[in-house]
């Protein structure tokens, strides 16, 4: 998790991974809180890595780096996501699958401001049409993967990791399977801009199919 000014919401999410792994997840933070957040997480067990507030991407692909594991999970920090879904990501990692990543516009997304949530169709829209591959939830930050993918890319984005996150997997060939799940309200404020945020990831989703297009050359 990458986590900034999330003390509302940290406590809940590392409760929940903690109860439905039995405790054997390692828990890595990459923060830049003003808040509460990193002692927070570190009273629940967590590793933390404080760092200067860089950004999504940036904090992220620390949190992915870090842990030393065969399989990494990364989630949100707001309690949004469904985290007794884990144990299916995990298993259908152990069948196979290189990454697995949630699916939240299925179900309608009813949280999610509706301006988010047709961004979100946009971005998934605009990716599978430059992919040639659907895909239907970019920008979901509920995802299991196999280290080696992890380590194999470089990741380069930092608003829009998240879309490279899927994009760059499945335009290598990588078996991705999304899987719908419920979608929460969040607990706490948004941190991320809906106009410039959402300009910063669509230009993030063009960049990376263009680059993967090129690379195939």
């Amino acid at each position: 998790m990458g986590t900034y000014n999330e003390e509302e919401a940290i406590e809940t999410v590392l409760e929940d991974v903690e109860r439905v792994t039995d405790g054997k997840a390692e828990v890595v933070c990459v923060d830049g809180s003003s808040d509460r957040t990193p002692e927070i997480a570190r009273e629940h067990g967590a590793r933390v890595i404080e760092q200067e507030p860089q950004g999504y991407g940036i904090a992220v692909r620390e949190a992915i780096l870090a842990p030393d594991r065969p399989v990494v999970v990364t989630t949100d920090c707001d309690d949004t996501y469904p985290m007794e879904r884990l144990p299916e990501f995990l298993e259908a990692i152990n069948e196979g699958y290189d990454v697995v990543s949630g699916d939240r516009l299925y179900h309608g997304a009813d949280a999610m401001p509706a301006f988010n949530r047709f961004g979100n169709h946009a971005f998934a829209a605009i990716a599978s049409l430059l992919m040639g591959t659907r895909v239907h939830d970019t920008t979901n930050g509920m995802r299991a993967y196999r280290r080696d993918v992890v380590e194999s890319i470089d990741w380069t984005e930092n608003t829009g990791l998240s879309a490279e996150l899927l994009i760059r997997p499945l335009m290598r060939g990588f078996d991705v399977r999304e899987v719908p799940i419920p979608y929460g309200e969040r607990a706490g404020e948004t941190k991320l801009d809906p106009i410039e945020g959402g300009a910063a990831i669509a230009k993030s989703i063009v960049t990376v199919c263009l680059e993967e297009r090129l690379r195939a050359l």
